[in-house]
């Protein structure tokens, strides 16, 4: 039998323990390029640890999830972070969840929705425990910045007993 897992609103606050929220609101910005162009700085901690590291940028394309959800793993990638922005405007789900001795503990589910800045992504701090992708109603595209080299930057865990997201 699953447990139910709340979704809670994504804040920076909340989100903290497990990496960084991407967002415009509220972040370090200043004019470049003659004036003509807002940059917004230093948004997220890029992690490129082990053996030969080197950054990739790659998209993805998720899948249209629909609530409910049920949540049966995680995964985590310990030699580097992983950042996900939204090229899309629609909602998703972020999963994580605290490192109980090598194992994911109870997960923490977010929401994430466009805010006052516009879209927000994630960046999930190296060995961090987090679900895969979970797009909500629509397909939806995804920049993202991780870690390419030597080593693998890959753990995967599956729950005995899983969690629901309701609807």
């Amino acid at each position: 039998m699953t447990q139910i897992l709340r979704l809670q609103p994504l804040t920076r606050q909340a989100f903290k323990p497990f990496g960084d929220v991407i967002e415009t609101d509220g972040a370090h910005s200043y004019k470049i390029n003659n004036g003509t162009t807002t940059r917004f700085h230093d948004l997220a901690k890029v992690e490129l640890l082990g053996a030969e590291p080197r950054p990739l940028i790659s998209m993805f394309r998720g899948d249209a999830f629909h609530l409910p959800v049920h949540v049966t793993m995680l995964e985590r990638h310990p030699v580097g972070s992983q950042a996900f922005f939204p090229l899309h405007a629609g909602k998703w789900l972020v999963v994580v969840a605290e490192d109980h001795g090598g194992k994911p503990g109870e997960p923490i589910a977010f929401l994430v929705e466009p805010g006052p800045g516009g879209l927000r992504g994630v960046n999930y701090h190296h060995n961090v425990w987090h679900h895969p992708l979970i797009t909500l109603d629509a397909p939806g595209d995804f920049l993202v910045v991780d870690r390419g080299g030597a080593g693998n930057n890959l753990e995967e865990y599956f729950y005995q007993t899983g969690w629901t997201i309701p609807g």
